[in-house]
């Protein structure tokens, strides 16, 4: 028998001896224990993988999944239950064979994220109580709690902010002392802890049980599912308007004629996405935990978490699973195809880091032996969230992988959104995050992806570095102000360097470089990725970035809290310039251009050139897929980036970077699925975007740019064409932090130029760089949306407040006018809030909402108005009793936000708290 306290003491050299590092050894002289899953039944059976399909495939069908893992077999489930005839599932050994067969299958109820709260909820009810309602069986679901562990104040911080949204969702969870974690779990060693969190009905799911009983309740439903039936091609038509479709499966035993493709292959998702054209950013890792042997005492123990030590412990009957997330992962450099049910030897001088942590949590550990070891492949992404949707290569190819170890417990939320986006075109939720076309990535010619940009995708050494990072860190606390170091310096503006000498700290989004905030201590460089020194590599020393990031560690303001408040205050009183050149930057032209433009934006853009409206695109559902300004705009000359040369009619959209390649992807499966005559072009690269905000910024920019400035020569929301330092401008009068103020789109060789000369015009005006933490701040203040935070594709602009933005008074149709409609005639039943607290108390989001001494929603974004001198939170709100929400609901109520399991009295308002006549933006001071 192997020992835990033997394995740690044997770890200290680099390599273990010979005899410890065999995984088959009986010796009792290390940790030599059998690899073997802790689960009494697996769906491995003799020859698996080698004998003929366990059914013919069909000639046809609706939907073919392949994967019979997890995701697989929930969407494969929630498919059937939405309906949809003729769909098959196909694994190329037996279902769980790949990854899901030796996972841990731990559910937790608390992550920091509304929707991923709500997905792992479905997920629990579908194990717990759907599937045995429905099939008689039971899927294996143990409900004993889950615990997580604190050692410091940030941690238990963290947990609280999870108790507060926890309420909202109806989660039970309770902060405890050490003393009260002790009587709980007698075998805890509780003198360093700080606190914990206990969420009662935490529990585990067994991967066998769960997926066989899935594919049970799926083929009572009409699903076919085909084991021993490996997918060899994809078969990829081109449409009569040059779009690339699914058309079929072939495998080993035939081929199968589809419309839609399901890729859940897990690790081997890259392998199958190649098959199609589709580019699938993933990488494989080995993950390991061990089974102890037999602990008195450990019966229904809870599952513990103890994130700092980055270890869990989870229930195993009566004895315990150790694992937990290292600094140096193993990579899977080769997947093997024929890999099924299969293990990896433990690598014990990776693992043993997690054996210090587990013995200080449970030192009963340090004299139990070790029965099994797990060590098998898992797919990881690059930002640690699943890949999912509609793939941008090829239509009707959807994804369902990628899903960090987390796929037992997010697969039941996440296949029905999955099966949802097939049937319907989009999820019912808010899956911006997962969505696979989020990731900024262009492929070749085809569409781009949503997540990536193909800088990033098509580098096998961001994918590696981000991966790697969001490995590493899975354990850490969740900051609001985190950035990544990793995968850093891939897209800079034409600022870049000139902002990075003035101090410049920079945030990444999307793979672009953008100004955060202006640090007076000098420049502040992002260096090349030290991996936390793991794989013997330096870690950087005196990394003033890292160190400057480290201030950010807090729930609390930061540090330099005063500097962001200059900024502030220097655009309110002064002015100040934004460098917004990671923008997208698009063109919207051709023959159908206006027709294209009627049916995508909820607002009227056909209007004369030189106009500009801000506006909403809405899905089917009337839900807001985006909101950006549309100017209309006149031929140009040949190849110029300010100016295209086009025929028909022409717009130019002006996007937030961050979700660009979610517009691109949107506007142009829109075109497609229309059939517009008009074409959508990028000149997000070719073109720079500067902002200059605040009272005095007339003063200033009319001695640099070359026309009138006046209200009457250049009205709020229009735009011209101008010089500015001798260069081309398109100069465009727009605010989006509620100051008087243009912004200067200019080409890209000519921005260091053009952004000197409004220096050197504003220096004795006072004229100051400011950042996204300024802008995150005035705009919140003025009450402006955030895309994606107080706006998002479940969010629809009557809930949201932007109704002006629809054109509900014509006859002209557009993308969720239906939807709009229905909605107001029925009522409004959530709304959009603004908040503000007295108490001078940091907010950050998920903060719980309480009316009346009811919780009625949770705060999506949150800042501090320094003019107003007042934490600012904006949050949707529904009745208790189920009515609407109207103006009057809103007001007669009396609130209070739970920040951290402590309430602040808030006043709600209907109006923004600041200049909420819109005066400043139109220059009247």
């Amino acid at each position: 028998m192997s020992y835990m306290s033997r394995a740690w003491r044997a770890a200290a050299p680099r390599r273990l001896p010979a005899p410890w590092r065999s995984p088959f050894s009986s010796s009792a002289s290390g940790p030599t224990a059998k690899k073997s899953v802790p689960y009494q039944r697996t769906l491995q059976e003799e020859g698996a993988g080698s004998g003929e399909p366990s059914r013919p495939p069909p000639a046809s069908a609706q939907v073919v999944v392949v994967g019979g893992g997890s995701l697989g077999c929930q969407t494969t489930y929630h498919l059937a239950k939405m309906g949809v005839s003729g769909v098959v599932l196909l694994d190329r050994d037996r279902l769980t064979s790949g990854t899901t067969w030796h996972t841990a299958g731990l559910l937790w109820q608390l992550r920091p994220s509304d929707v991923e709260v709500e997905l792992l909820a479905h997920t629990r009810d579908v194990v717990s109580r759907d599937l045995p309602a429905e099939t008689g069986l039971h899927t294996g679901w143990v409900e004993n709690g889950g615990l997580f562990i604190a050692s410091n104040k940030q941690r238990l911080d963290e947990y609280k902010r999870l108790m507060s949204l926890g309420k909202v969702y109806g989660v039970e969870s309770h902060v405890l002392s050490p003393a009260q974690t002790k009587d709980l779990y007698p075998l805890m060693n509780v003198d360093d802890l700080y606190g914990t969190l206990y969420v009662p009905k935490d529990g585990t799911m067994d991967p066998a049980g769960t997926c066989s009983t899935l594919a049970r309740a799926a083929t009572a439903r009409g699903a076919t599912i085909i084991e021993n039936c490996p997918v060899t091609g994809i078969q990829v038509r081109t449409d009569d308007f040059g779009v690339k479709r699914v058309h079929a499966v072939e495998t080993a035993h035939g081929t199968i004629q589809t419309p839609c493709v399901v890729n859940c292959a897990g690790v081997w998702a890259r392998a199958l996405g190649r098959l199609a054209g589709v580019h699938v950013p993933l990488v494989g890792m080995h993950h390991a935990y061990v089974v102890t042997e037999r602990i008195e005492g450990i019966q229904n123990m809870p599952n513990v978490r103890d994130h700092d030590a980055s270890v869990y412990l989870r229930l195993q009957g009566d004895a315990l699973s150790v694992g937990g997330y290292e600094s140096n992962p193993i990579f899977w450099e080769e997947v093997s195809e024929k890999f099924a049910f299969g293990l990896f030897d433990l690598d014990w001088d990776v693992f043993m880091q997690h054996i210090e942590g587990a013995v200080n949590r449970v030192p009963v550990l340090e004299k139990t032996g070790i029965k099994s070891t797990v060590c098998g492949p898992e797919s990881f992404t690059a930002d640690h969230k699943p890949l999912m949707g509609e793939a941008p290569e090829v239509r009707g190819f959807f994804l369902g992988c990628g899903f960090n170890s987390a796929g037992m417990m997010l697969g039941g939320g996440c296949g029905r959104e999955l099966a949802h986006w097939i049937i319907h075109g989009r999820p019912e939720k808010d899956m911006y995050g997962y969505d696979i076309r989020q990731v900024t990535c262009y492929v070749a010619l085809s569409l781009p992806s949503r997540r990536f940009h193909h800088s990033l995708t098509d580098n096998n050494r961001w994918i590696r570095e981000r991966s790697h990072e969001s490995y590493a860190k899975n354990y850490s606390v969740v900051f609001p102000h985190d950035e990544p170091l990793a995968g850093r310096n891939v897209r800079k503006d034409p600022l870049h360097e000139e902002l990075l000498r003035q101090g410049c700290v920079f945030q990444e989004r999307h793979g672009w470089e953008r100004p955060g905030w202006f640090s007076p201590g000098g420049a502040a460089p992002v260096l090349d990725y030290d991996y936390y020194g793991a794989y013997g590599r330096q870690r950087h020393r005196d990394y003033t970035y890292n160190r400057l990031l480290g201030d950010e560690y807090t729930f609390d303001f930061p540090p330099h809290h005063h500097i962001i408040k200059n900024e502030c205050l220097t655009c309110r009183n002064a002015l100040a310039l934004f460098d917004m050149s990671y923008f997208g930057k698009f063109y919207l032209v051709g023959p159908e251009a206006t027709k294209a433009a009627d049916w995508l934006f909820s607002a009227d853009v056909s209007k004369a050139p030189g106009s500009t409206v801000y506006t909403c695109m809405l899905n089917q559902q009337g839900g807001v897929e985006s909101d950006l300004t549309v100017s209309r705009i006149s031929p140009g000359a040949p190849g110029s980036p300010l100016a295209p040369a086009f025929e028909g009619d022409g717009y130019y959209l002006a996007i937030g970077g961050a979700v660009a390649q979610h517009n691109w992807s949107h506007i142009t499966t829109v075109l497609q699925d229309m059939k517009f005559q008009c074409k959508l072009l990028d000149c997000s690269e070719e073109l720079g975007m500067m902002s200059i905000q605040g009272p005095l910024s007339r003063v200033v920019l009319q001695e640099v740019l070359d026309t009138d400035l006046s209200n009457e020569a250049f009205p709020f929301s229009t735009h011209k064409i101008t010089t500015a330092a001798g260069c081309q401008v398109r100069a465009m009068r727009l605010s989006f932090v509620g100051e008087m103020g243009w912004e200067l789109h200019v080409p890209r060789a000519d921005c260091v130029k053009v952004y000197r000369a409004v220096m050197e015009a504003g220096a004795r005006h006072g004229i100051a760089n400011a950042g996204y933490r300024a802008i995150d701040s005035l705009s919140i203040e003025k009450g402006y949306r955030h895309w994606h935070a107080d706006l998002r594709p479940d969010d629809t602009p009557l809930e949201a407040g932007l109704a002006f933005t629809c054109k509900l008074k014509s006859s002209i149709p557009f993308l969720g006018r239906e939807a709009v409609e229905a909605q107001k005639a029925k009522g409004i039943f959530r709304r959009l809030v603004c908040f503000t607290t007295e108490e001078k108390v940091p907010m950050f989001g998920l903060e719980a909402v309480w009316r009346d001494g009811k919780v009625v929603g949770h705060i999506r974004r949150a800042d501090f108005g320094f003019a107003i001198d007042k934490t600012i939170a904006y949050g949707y709100i529904r009745d208790p009793a189920g009515g609407p929400v109207s103006l009057d609901f809103v007001k007669s109520g009396s609130y209070e936000l739970e920040r951290m399991g402590v309430t602040f009295p808030a006043r709600a308002h209907t109006k923004s708290p600041f200049d909420p006549d819109n005066k400043r933006v139109k220059g009247f001071y």
